[in-house]
């Protein structure tokens, strides 16, 4: 059960839906009734993405389809445009570290058209010793379906990072999936979800120590305003065996509107002794008393909220240790609460 799957075969049925328990809360098929036609080619040009100037090349795909490669180094773009109305696309690519090496990835996701499907499936392999910090800027158009799914397979002494920042879109979904080795490997994963009118974010994660002495630690926050869903299921499995696994695990998020939901499942799921696991998970509204102080210092309600709900999100940004994408994801919160300059 997928959309790749439907995309593939053209058939519906095989979308997932909330009879699925990892998908109770991201129903495609309810929504689906129809898919659109596959996108087409795309000949036309492509504007710069958001992470334009930061690195060394790019990889392109538009419409689905692989259009460019240029450059390359240790900070890679890599981009995946929806340029046509109403279409279908699907995209899969696979990133390798090699041994001992270090990749930064500046991954976009932009909506340049309305109402399409999308796919994206990425394979990652992080070799023995290597470093990849992957930081995903989601973009969709309010009525777009997107989803993207990233299986990340790490060796020992690897070290994976990922951010993921998202306004959501009708129904999006960015899954990831983390194979840890233990072994001294060490991951973090954190992401920002700012939501507003009715749109739809689902951030979900894997992650599945196998081995002894393996790090995670995971951080996400969120706010949820008008009539938007933001959904959050983050699940850590520790194996048996796999001993003295250090796993954290904290999503918090700030609900602003009586007609706004989020719906949250952190799981531990531990078949090992000798561990140190542990998760946090708060939901509620902004500090009045702070909103209160706010005003009284001369500052409009609304603009004591953003600020507040600016610096509630503030401590993922900081944990993003790329310095132009730190800057890019900070410019990015602000202009999803109205701040920008």
């Amino acid at each position: 059960m997928s959309l790749s799957t439907a995309l593939k075969t053209g058939d519906v049925t095989v979308l997932p839906s909330r009879r699925d328990e990892d998908w109770r809360w991201t129903d495609l098929r309810g929504l689906i009734r129809v898919l659109p036609e596959a996108a087409p080619k795309f000949d036309g040009e492509v504007a710069a993405g958001p992470f334009a100037g930061l690195t060394d090349g790019e990889i392109l795909f538009v419409n689905g389809r692989h259009l460019a490669t240029s450059g390359q180094g240790e900070v890679m773009g890599l981009r995946f445009v929806a340029a046509t109305d109403k279409t279908s696309q699907g995209a899969s690519y696979a990133v390798v570290v090699e041994p001992g090496s270090s990749l930064t990835l500046l991954e976009s996701h932009e909506g340049r058209a309305a109402g399409y499907v999308s796919d994206v499936s990425l394979d990652i392999s992080v070799g023995e010793g290597a470093s990849l910090t992957r930081i995903v800027l989601v973009d969709d158009e309010a009525e777009a379906v997107n989803v993207v799914t990233a299986k990340v397979d790490l060796a020992a002494g690897a070290t994976f990072a990922q951010t993921v920042l998202t306004g959501g879109a009708r129904r999006q979904r960015i899954e990831t999936h983390v194979a840890h080795p233990g072994a001294h490997a060490n991951v973090r994963l954190d992401g920002i979800y700012l939501l507003n009118a009715q749109r739809h974010a689902d951030q979900t994660t894997v992650v599945t120590h196998g081995g002894v002495d393996g790090v995670t630690s995971q951080l996400t926050k969120g706010m949820v305003a008008d009539q938007a869903r933001g959904v959050f299921q983050g699940r850590i499995v520790v194996a048996e065996g796999a001993d003295q696994t250090d796993a954290r695990m904290g999503h918090h998020a700030l609900i602003l509107s009586d007609k706004a939901e989020i719906d949250a499942k952190p799981e531990l799921l531990i078949f090992a002794d000798d561990v140190a696991c542990a998760h946090g998970n708060t939901i509620g509204a902004l500090d009045e008393e702070a909103v209160f102080y706010a005003r009284q210092r001369g500052i409009p309600e609304l603009e004591a909220r953003a600020m507040l709900t600016q610096a509630f999100v503030g401590e993922v940004v900081e944990r993003i240790e790329h310095d132009g994408a730190r800057e890019i994801a900070a410019a990015w919160v602000a202009k999803q609460l109205g701040r920008e300059e």
